[in-house]
């Protein structure tokens, strides 16, 4: 038999600190079909973050002559701060047979899910608002005023959950990971994506 797959792009939303990137560094870490589209950004790294891996950390001035470039999938102002997602970036890795894993806030998202209708787009929900503040301030990165501004902004995201393919709940880490990657599997399969030629 024969095979023949389509790459495709992943969506992967929610509020801050829904624990996006911790399952998206698990899928990296288990599906060698996967890779990172890294975003650059205006914020300064956090302790730990390394510019080229976790974002791309520019300044205002070449991020404006990026968005002047259109050299952006999508791109937004949250938090203060500015996003992008390059096309260079996406179009190189899926030219190269590798589906691209998105991890983006949810404006960027639904730009992505216009621009691409193709996506697979999965949404991130905390079991509560609760959790989600105890978890902002639990990973230490943000001073309490934008910590209190990324839950205050989280309440109009969650309303547009409705708006993905899926919704998966983060309560459990292992049965949230389990879930995407279930998506993730089926969406491979798809007719759309998978060609398979018997001879």
């Amino acid at each position: 038999m024969r095979e023949e797959r389509k790459s495709m792009l992943i969506v992967i939303s929610g509020p801050s600190g829904v624990g996006k990137g911790t399952i998206y560094n698990k899928l990296l870490d288990n599906d060698p079909s996967l890779t990172f589209s890294v975003s650059v950004t205006t914020r300064g790294p956090r302790p730990g973050e390394t510019d080229g891996i976790d974002y791309f950390f520019i300044s205002d001035e070449e991020y404006q002559k990026l968005v002047a470039e259109d050299a952006f999938v999508e791109h937004a102002t949250v938090h203060g701060h500015s996003y992008g997602t390059l096309k260079s970036q996406v179009e190189e890795k899926m030219e190269k047979g590798l589906n691209v894993v998105l991890d983006i806030d949810p404006q960027g998202a639904r730009s992505v899910m216009a621009s691409c209708p193709d996506c697979v787009s999965i949404f991130l929900l905390p079991p509560s608002y609760e959790s989600l503040r105890q978890r902002l301030y639990g990973r230490n990165t943000d001073d309490p005023k934008e910590i209190e501004r990324r839950l205050g902004n989280a309440r109009g995201e969650i309303e547009q959950a409705h708006l993905y393919q899926y919704v998966v709940v983060n309560d459990n880490l292992e049965l949230a990971y389990d879930q995407v990657s279930a998506i993730i599997t089926a969406e491979k399969q798809r007719t759309n994506r998978f060609f398979p030629v018997v001879e």
